[in-house]
């Protein structure tokens, strides 16, 4: 990957967690500054890491639905790829809505398709199969783990009062 590549999978990452954590903090106002700066680094990290996950698990669901798996490195996120999701992540903030939201990412997944075919072999309607298939998954693994640490953070603060 280009280090133009990861600064922007980390700024869309970083992005993404602030409109996550932002809400979070607005009806929590006693929230401490250090608190919330780690927890935007951390989610930008996360988030930046599974967004960098959606090309390779699209790839590799390509591969599993091929009877012959394709020759290639694989499919890999660039600029001109990545740009798009940045601006979805960027425009990630509840105040614009999760529809749009979700369609912007159903516009970046459409763009991912594209290579994907074309490196795969598979149809364009196949591929797209996959890459939604593969952003379903990662957005439902990483709301799973989002749930557990808010469990988890809310039965330690329960355990500190009491």
């Amino acid at each position: 990957m280009s280090p133009i590549v990861v600064v922007l999978l980390l700024f869309a990452g970083a992005s993404e967690a602030a409109g996550r954590i932002l809400p979070l903090v607005v009806h929590r106002p006693g929230m401490s500054r250090t608190l919330v700066s780690g927890l935007m680094l951390a989610g930008g990290i996360v988030e930046g890491a599974v967004f960098a996950l959606w090309p390779l698990t699209a790839w590799t669901l390509a591969e599993m639905v091929l009877s012959s798996p394709p020759s290639g490195a694989g499919l890999e996120w660039t600029p001109d790829l990545l740009v798009p999701l940045v601006l979805a992540a960027v425009l990630a903030f509840p105040l614009l809505g999760p529809l749009l939201h979700l369609l912007l990412f159903v516009g970046v997944g459409a763009g991912l398709a594209g290579p994907l075919a074309e490196a795969t072999g598979l149809g364009w309607w196949s591929a797209a199969g996959c890459v939604a298939a593969a952003g379903a998954g990662l957005g439902v693994a990483v709301e799973a783990v989002r749930r557990l640490v808010v469990k988890i953070s809310a039965t330690e603060v329960r355990e500190s009062i009491a």
